[in-house]
Protein backbone atom coordinates (compact mmCIF):
# COMPACT_ATOMS: atom_id res chain seq x y z
CA UNK A 1 0.00 0.00 0.00
CA UNK A 2 1.28 3.34 -0.74
CA UNK A 3 1.95 6.22 2.01
CA UNK A 4 -0.80 8.97 1.55
CA UNK A 5 0.72 12.29 0.65
CA UNK A 6 -0.52 14.03 4.09
CA UNK A 7 1.41 10.74 5.91
CA UNK A 8 4.45 11.30 4.49
CA UNK A 9 4.45 15.32 4.85
CA UNK A 10 3.75 14.24 8.80
CA UNK A 11 6.93 11.65 8.33
CA UNK A 12 8.68 14.18 6.82
CA UNK A 13 8.14 17.29 9.68
CA UNK A 14 8.63 14.27 12.16
CA UNK A 15 11.99 14.04 11.36
CA UNK A 16 12.79 17.66 10.47
CA UNK A 17 11.42 18.19 14.32
CA UNK A 18 13.86 15.65 15.55
CA UNK A 19 16.69 17.04 13.77
CA UNK A 20 15.90 20.56 15.10
CA UNK A 21 15.87 19.34 18.87
CA UNK A 22 19.09 17.83 18.17
CA UNK A 23 20.75 20.76 17.00
CA UNK A 24 19.39 22.89 20.11
CA UNK A 25 20.14 20.28 22.92
CA UNK A 26 23.82 19.89 21.47
CA UNK A 27 23.85 24.01 20.93
CA UNK A 28 22.67 24.56 25.05
CA UNK A 29 25.23 21.83 25.37
CA UNK A 30 28.04 23.24 23.71
CA UNK A 31 28.31 26.84 23.78
CA UNK A 32 31.43 28.45 24.18
CA UNK A 33 34.05 28.86 27.38
CA UNK A 34 31.91 30.14 29.88
CA UNK A 35 28.87 28.47 29.31
CA UNK A 36 29.49 24.89 28.26
CA UNK A 37 28.23 22.15 30.67
CA UNK A 38 28.16 18.30 29.20
CA UNK A 39 25.73 17.26 32.26
CA UNK A 40 23.27 18.68 34.52
CA UNK A 41 25.33 19.35 37.66
CA UNK A 42 28.84 18.53 35.86
CA UNK A 43 31.02 21.63 35.30
CA UNK A 44 34.55 21.64 34.03
CA UNK A 45 37.53 22.48 36.61
CA UNK A 46 41.40 23.74 36.69
CA UNK A 47 44.22 23.10 39.33
CA UNK A 48 45.90 26.48 39.49
CA UNK A 49 49.73 25.78 39.37
CA UNK A 50 52.96 28.54 39.42
CA UNK A 51 54.29 29.23 35.78
CA UNK A 52 56.50 31.96 34.25
CA UNK A 53 54.92 34.12 31.81
CA UNK A 54 56.59 37.05 29.43
CA UNK A 55 53.56 40.15 29.81
CA UNK A 56 54.41 43.80 28.00
CA UNK A 57 52.72 47.16 28.78
CA UNK A 58 52.25 49.82 26.27
CA UNK A 59 53.81 53.70 26.86
CA UNK A 60 52.53 56.55 24.90
CA UNK A 61 55.76 57.93 23.83
CA UNK A 62 57.54 60.94 22.06
CA UNK A 63 60.12 60.46 18.81
CA UNK A 64 62.58 62.94 18.78
CA UNK A 65 66.27 63.69 16.95
CA UNK A 66 69.66 63.69 19.38
CA UNK A 67 69.70 67.10 18.52
CA UNK A 68 67.07 69.21 16.99
CA UNK A 69 68.86 72.10 15.72
CA UNK A 70 67.09 75.62 15.50
CA UNK A 71 68.55 77.66 12.04
CA UNK A 72 68.77 81.38 12.83
CA UNK A 73 70.09 83.60 10.66
CA UNK A 74 72.80 85.91 11.80
CA UNK A 75 72.34 88.61 9.23
CA UNK A 76 69.66 90.75 7.75
CA UNK A 77 68.28 90.55 4.92
CA UNK A 78 65.90 89.09 1.93
CA UNK A 79 66.39 85.43 1.23
CA UNK A 80 67.10 85.13 -2.61
CA UNK A 81 67.32 81.17 -2.73
CA UNK A 82 66.15 77.91 -1.14
CA UNK A 83 68.79 75.66 -1.57
CA UNK A 84 67.32 72.66 -0.27
CA UNK A 85 63.63 71.60 0.07
CA UNK A 86 61.46 70.53 3.27
CA UNK A 87 62.49 66.78 4.54
CA UNK A 88 65.89 67.05 2.66
CA UNK A 89 68.58 64.79 3.76
CA UNK A 90 71.48 67.11 4.50
CA UNK A 91 75.56 66.66 5.25
CA UNK A 92 76.81 69.76 7.48
CA UNK A 93 78.07 72.69 5.62
CA UNK A 94 75.53 72.18 3.15
CA UNK A 95 74.25 75.18 1.64
CA UNK A 96 70.62 75.93 2.72
CA UNK A 97 69.67 79.32 2.13
CA UNK A 98 70.98 82.12 0.41
CA UNK A 99 70.16 85.64 1.85
CA UNK A 100 70.94 89.09 -0.41
CA UNK A 101 74.45 89.47 -0.08
CA UNK A 102 74.71 92.73 -1.63
CA UNK A 103 75.38 94.87 1.11
CA UNK A 104 77.07 92.97 2.73
CA UNK A 105 79.42 92.44 0.01
CA UNK A 106 80.10 95.95 -0.24
CA UNK A 107 81.04 96.36 2.96
CA UNK A 108 83.64 93.74 2.62
CA UNK A 109 85.14 95.59 -0.71
CA UNK A 110 85.09 98.68 1.59
CA UNK A 111 86.81 97.01 4.71
CA UNK A 112 89.18 94.80 2.52
CA UNK A 113 90.51 98.35 0.47
CA UNK A 114 90.81 99.61 4.34
CA UNK A 115 93.60 97.50 4.94
CA UNK A 116 95.09 97.89 1.97
CA UNK A 117 94.87 101.75 2.90
CA UNK A 118 96.32 101.01 6.23
CA UNK A 119 98.73 98.94 5.39
CA UNK A 120 100.13 101.31 3.14
CA UNK A 121 99.89 103.24 5.34
CA UNK A 122 102.31 101.67 8.11
CA UNK A 123 105.18 100.66 5.66
CA UNK A 124 105.42 104.55 5.15
CA UNK A 125 105.05 105.55 8.84
CA UNK A 126 107.84 102.87 9.44
CA UNK A 127 110.31 104.01 6.61
CA UNK A 128 109.80 107.56 7.76
CA UNK A 129 110.44 106.43 11.80
CA UNK A 130 114.10 104.43 10.43
CA UNK A 131 114.83 107.69 8.58
CA UNK A 132 113.94 109.89 11.52
CA UNK A 133 116.07 107.36 13.68
CA UNK A 134 119.24 107.91 11.79
CA UNK A 135 119.09 111.87 11.76
CA UNK A 136 117.93 111.72 15.72
CA UNK A 137 121.66 109.85 16.15
CA UNK A 138 123.23 112.21 14.01
CA UNK A 139 121.49 115.39 16.04
CA UNK A 140 119.92 116.91 12.84
CA UNK A 141 116.48 116.66 14.52
CA UNK A 142 115.30 117.15 17.92
CA UNK A 143 113.84 114.90 20.59
CA UNK A 144 110.59 115.68 19.97
CA UNK A 145 110.29 115.14 16.13
CA UNK A 146 111.77 111.76 16.45
CA UNK A 147 109.19 110.85 19.43
CA UNK A 148 106.53 112.27 17.11
CA UNK A 149 107.45 109.70 14.36
CA UNK A 150 107.53 106.91 16.97
CA UNK A 151 104.20 107.50 17.94
CA UNK A 152 103.00 108.33 14.03
CA UNK A 153 104.46 104.75 13.83
CA UNK A 154 102.08 103.46 16.37
CA UNK A 155 98.99 104.92 15.60
CA UNK A 156 99.50 103.53 12.11
CA UNK A 157 100.00 99.71 13.68
CA UNK A 158 96.73 100.93 15.67
CA UNK A 159 94.80 102.30 12.07
CA UNK A 160 96.24 98.59 10.64
CA UNK A 161 94.67 96.46 13.14
CA UNK A 162 91.57 98.44 13.43
CA UNK A 163 91.29 97.92 9.66
CA UNK A 164 92.42 94.01 10.25
CA UNK A 165 88.91 93.69 12.84
CA UNK A 166 86.42 95.78 10.36
CA UNK A 167 87.72 93.48 7.50
CA UNK A 168 87.37 89.74 9.31
CA UNK A 169 83.75 91.60 10.61
CA UNK A 170 82.63 92.17 7.07
CA UNK A 171 84.14 89.23 5.37
CA UNK A 172 82.47 87.25 8.48
CA UNK A 173 79.15 89.08 7.55
CA UNK A 174 78.95 88.28 3.80
CA UNK A 175 79.86 84.72 4.45
CA UNK A 176 76.37 84.27 6.90
CA UNK A 177 74.07 85.12 3.94
CA UNK A 178 74.72 81.58 2.92
CA UNK A 179 72.88 80.06 5.75
CA UNK A 180 74.80 76.43 6.26
CA UNK A 181 73.55 73.10 8.39
CA UNK A 182 75.80 72.92 11.18
CA UNK A 183 75.02 68.92 11.00
CA UNK A 184 74.11 65.68 8.88
CA UNK A 185 70.45 65.32 9.84
CA UNK A 186 66.84 66.04 8.19
CA UNK A 187 65.23 69.22 7.02
CA UNK A 188 62.42 70.80 8.92
CA UNK A 189 59.74 72.99 7.55
CA UNK A 190 60.25 76.14 5.83
CA UNK A 191 58.32 78.94 7.60
CA UNK A 192 59.90 82.02 5.31
CA UNK A 193 60.11 81.13 1.30
CA UNK A 194 62.29 83.32 -1.10
CA UNK A 195 61.45 87.13 -0.64
CA UNK A 196 60.76 87.10 2.70
CA UNK A 197 63.15 89.45 4.93
CA UNK A 198 64.69 88.17 8.21
CA UNK A 199 67.11 88.93 10.71
CA UNK A 200 68.93 87.73 13.94
CA UNK A 201 65.61 88.58 15.69
CA UNK A 202 63.15 86.44 13.83
CA UNK A 203 60.71 84.84 16.19
CA UNK A 204 60.53 82.00 14.27
CA UNK A 205 63.71 79.52 13.07
CA UNK A 206 64.14 79.30 9.39
CA UNK A 207 63.82 75.33 9.64
CA UNK A 208 65.32 73.04 12.04
CA UNK A 209 68.15 70.04 11.21
CA UNK A 210 67.33 67.23 13.06
CA UNK A 211 69.89 64.55 13.61
CA UNK A 212 68.10 61.09 12.83
CA UNK A 213 70.96 58.63 12.43
CA UNK A 214 69.72 57.81 16.44
CA UNK A 215 66.88 58.43 18.10
CA UNK A 216 65.49 59.44 21.54
CA UNK A 217 62.57 58.35 22.28
CA UNK A 218 60.92 59.57 25.81
CA UNK A 219 58.12 58.33 27.57
CA UNK A 220 56.88 58.16 31.49
CA UNK A 221 55.67 55.15 33.38
CA UNK A 222 54.58 55.27 37.54
CA UNK A 223 56.52 55.67 40.08
CA UNK A 224 55.92 52.74 41.87
CA UNK A 225 56.62 50.60 38.21
CA UNK A 226 60.03 51.92 38.46
CA UNK A 227 60.72 51.20 41.96
CA UNK A 228 60.21 47.93 41.56
CA UNK A 229 62.49 47.54 38.44
CA UNK A 230 65.42 49.55 39.99
CA UNK A 231 65.26 48.82 43.69
CA UNK A 232 68.44 47.50 44.10
CA UNK A 233 72.03 48.27 45.58
CA UNK A 234 73.03 48.77 41.61
CA UNK A 235 73.88 52.00 40.63
CA UNK A 236 71.78 53.80 38.05
CA UNK A 237 73.89 52.77 35.47
CA UNK A 238 73.85 49.20 35.74
CA UNK A 239 70.18 49.14 36.65
CA UNK A 240 69.81 50.93 33.48
CA UNK A 241 72.20 48.39 31.72
CA UNK A 242 70.15 45.55 33.21
CA UNK A 243 67.35 46.40 31.91
CA UNK A 244 65.59 44.79 28.80
CA UNK A 245 65.71 46.27 25.46
CA UNK A 246 62.59 47.84 24.26
CA UNK A 247 60.12 47.75 21.50
CA UNK A 248 58.85 50.45 19.45
CA UNK A 249 55.09 50.17 17.79
CA UNK A 250 54.43 53.14 15.20
CA UNK A 251 51.84 55.52 14.55
CA UNK A 252 50.69 52.85 12.05
CA UNK A 253 50.32 49.77 14.44
CA UNK A 254 53.12 48.42 13.01
CA UNK A 255 56.42 47.16 15.11
CA UNK A 256 59.60 48.93 13.97
CA UNK A 257 62.47 46.83 12.95
CA UNK A 258 65.02 47.29 15.42
CA UNK A 259 64.90 47.16 19.21
CA UNK A 260 65.93 50.24 21.47
CA UNK A 261 67.61 50.73 24.65
CA UNK A 262 66.60 53.20 27.54
CA UNK A 263 69.49 54.94 28.41
CA UNK A 264 68.46 57.51 31.24
CA UNK A 265 65.65 58.54 33.72
CA UNK A 266 64.84 61.69 35.04
CA UNK A 267 65.97 62.23 38.59
CA UNK A 268 62.64 64.53 39.12
CA UNK A 269 59.26 62.90 39.95
CA UNK A 270 56.34 64.75 38.20
CA UNK A 271 54.14 65.68 41.25
CA UNK A 272 51.39 66.65 38.94
CA UNK A 273 50.93 62.75 37.57
CA UNK A 274 53.17 60.77 39.63
CA UNK A 275 55.48 59.93 36.58
CA UNK A 276 58.83 59.49 35.88
CA UNK A 277 60.33 60.51 32.42
CA UNK A 278 62.48 58.40 30.84
CA UNK A 279 64.67 58.16 27.49
CA UNK A 280 65.28 54.97 24.86
CA UNK A 281 67.32 55.25 22.10
CA UNK A 282 66.94 53.60 18.77
CA UNK A 283 68.77 53.46 15.71
CA UNK A 284 67.26 55.16 12.78
CA UNK A 285 69.49 53.93 9.57
CA UNK A 286 66.75 53.53 7.31
CA UNK A 287 65.28 56.89 8.33
CA UNK A 288 62.01 55.32 9.02
CA UNK A 289 61.61 57.49 12.14
CA UNK A 290 60.91 61.18 12.38
CA UNK A 291 61.43 63.72 14.74
CA UNK A 292 58.11 64.83 16.39
CA UNK A 293 56.35 61.70 15.66
CA UNK A 294 54.38 59.28 18.12
CA UNK A 295 54.79 56.00 18.91
CA UNK A 296 54.20 53.89 21.94
CA UNK A 297 57.08 52.09 23.36
CA UNK A 298 56.87 48.07 24.36
CA UNK A 299 57.89 46.93 27.60
CA UNK A 300 58.35 43.50 28.13
CA UNK A 301 58.28 42.08 31.73
CA UNK A 302 59.62 38.43 32.77
CA UNK A 303 57.48 36.82 35.70
CA UNK A 304 58.68 34.21 37.75
CA UNK A 305 56.41 31.63 39.76
CA UNK A 306 53.05 33.51 38.96
CA UNK A 307 49.62 31.45 38.46
CA UNK A 308 47.49 32.49 35.18
CA UNK A 309 44.23 32.05 35.23
CA UNK A 310 41.58 32.28 31.68
CA UNK A 311 39.50 35.50 32.15
CA UNK A 312 36.78 33.39 31.25
CA UNK A 313 36.89 31.67 34.94
CA UNK A 314 35.95 34.82 36.53
CA UNK A 315 33.59 36.81 37.59
CA UNK A 316 33.62 41.16 37.89
CA UNK A 317 31.49 42.28 41.34
CA UNK A 318 31.79 45.76 41.64
CA UNK A 319 35.48 46.36 40.07
CA UNK A 320 36.75 43.10 41.37
CA UNK A 321 37.74 39.44 40.35
CA UNK A 322 36.05 36.53 41.82
CA UNK A 323 36.50 32.61 41.17
CA UNK A 324 34.69 29.37 42.46
CA UNK A 325 37.01 27.95 44.10
CA UNK A 326 36.26 23.83 44.24
CA UNK A 327 36.35 22.43 48.35
CA UNK A 328 37.12 19.09 49.38
CA UNK A 329 33.22 18.41 49.76
CA UNK A 330 33.02 19.65 46.03
CA UNK A 331 30.98 22.11 47.08
CA UNK A 332 31.77 25.96 45.81
CA UNK A 333 33.42 29.07 47.49
CA UNK A 334 32.99 32.20 45.88
CA UNK A 335 36.64 33.87 46.31
CA UNK A 336 37.84 36.93 45.66
CA UNK A 337 41.04 37.48 44.14
CA UNK A 338 44.00 40.47 43.15
CA UNK A 339 44.96 40.24 39.41
CA UNK A 340 47.92 42.43 38.37
CA UNK A 341 47.67 45.07 35.72
CA UNK A 342 49.45 43.28 33.20
CA UNK A 343 47.28 40.87 30.70
CA UNK A 344 47.96 39.61 27.46
CA UNK A 345 44.24 39.26 26.75
CA UNK A 346 43.15 35.78 27.46
CA UNK A 347 44.95 35.34 31.16
CA UNK A 348 44.77 37.01 34.38
CA UNK A 349 47.58 37.34 36.87
CA UNK A 350 46.58 36.24 40.19
CA UNK A 351 48.70 38.36 42.78
CA UNK A 352 46.69 37.22 45.81
CA UNK A 353 43.68 35.19 46.76
CA UNK A 354 44.54 31.70 45.22
CA UNK A 355 47.72 28.72 45.72
CA UNK A 356 49.31 26.47 43.78
CA UNK A 357 46.94 23.77 43.57
CA UNK A 358 43.66 25.40 43.77
CA UNK A 359 41.13 24.09 41.75
CA UNK A 360 38.61 26.76 40.12
CA UNK A 361 35.58 26.29 37.86
CA UNK A 362 36.09 27.39 34.26
CA UNK A 363 32.51 27.34 32.71
CA UNK A 364 28.96 27.97 33.66
CA UNK A 365 30.41 30.98 36.40
CA UNK A 366 27.86 33.09 35.86
CA UNK A 367 25.23 30.67 36.18
CA UNK A 368 26.99 29.24 39.86
CA UNK A 369 26.27 30.15 43.23
CA UNK A 370 28.27 30.07 46.39
CA UNK A 371 27.94 27.26 48.34
CA UNK A 372 26.50 24.49 45.20
CA UNK A 373 27.83 21.53 45.07
CA UNK A 374 28.72 20.24 41.79
CA UNK A 375 29.80 17.30 40.04
CA UNK A 376 34.12 18.54 38.86
CA UNK A 377 35.47 16.88 35.29
CA UNK A 378 38.72 18.27 33.87
CA UNK A 379 38.89 20.34 31.07
CA UNK A 380 40.22 17.14 29.01
CA UNK A 381 36.89 15.37 30.33
CA UNK A 382 34.92 17.94 29.22
CA UNK A 383 36.19 18.39 25.45
CA UNK A 384 35.97 14.52 25.22
CA UNK A 385 32.07 14.10 26.18
CA UNK A 386 31.74 17.18 24.07
CA UNK A 387 33.65 15.30 20.75
CA UNK A 388 31.56 12.18 21.92
CA UNK A 389 28.07 13.74 21.61
CA UNK A 390 29.07 15.24 18.33
CA UNK A 391 29.82 11.95 16.88
CA UNK A 392 26.71 10.08 17.97
CA UNK A 393 24.71 13.38 16.15
CA UNK A 394 26.44 12.94 12.85
CA UNK A 395 25.86 8.95 13.63
CA UNK A 396 22.42 9.66 14.00
CA UNK A 397 22.67 7.71 17.50
CA UNK A 398 19.68 10.33 18.91
CA UNK A 399 19.37 7.86 22.32
CA UNK A 400 23.32 8.74 23.14
CA UNK A 401 23.88 11.95 21.66
CA UNK A 402 22.03 14.09 24.17
CA UNK A 403 22.53 12.11 27.28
Amino acid sequence: MKMSVKSKLNFSNGRIAIAMLGVSVLTACGGGQGGMKMGDNEFAVMTTAYTSSHQTKTYPATIKGLQDIEIRPQVSGFIVKLCVDEGATVKRGQALFQIDPTQYKAAYDQAKAGVEAAKASLETVTSTLENKKMLHEQKIISDFEYQTAMNNLLSAKANYSQAEAAYTAAKQNLGFCTVTSPSDGVIGTFPYRVGSLVSPSVQQPLTTVSQIGDMYVYFSMTEKQLLEMTKSEQSLKDQLAAMPEVKLQLADGSIYEAAGKIDAVSGVIDQTTGSVSMRAIFPNSRNILRSGGTANIIFPYEMQDIILIPQYATQEIQDKKFVYVLQPDSTLKHTEIQISNLSDGKNYIVTGGLKAGDQIVVEGVQILTDGQKIVPITTAEKEAKYQKHLQDQRDGNIQTAFN
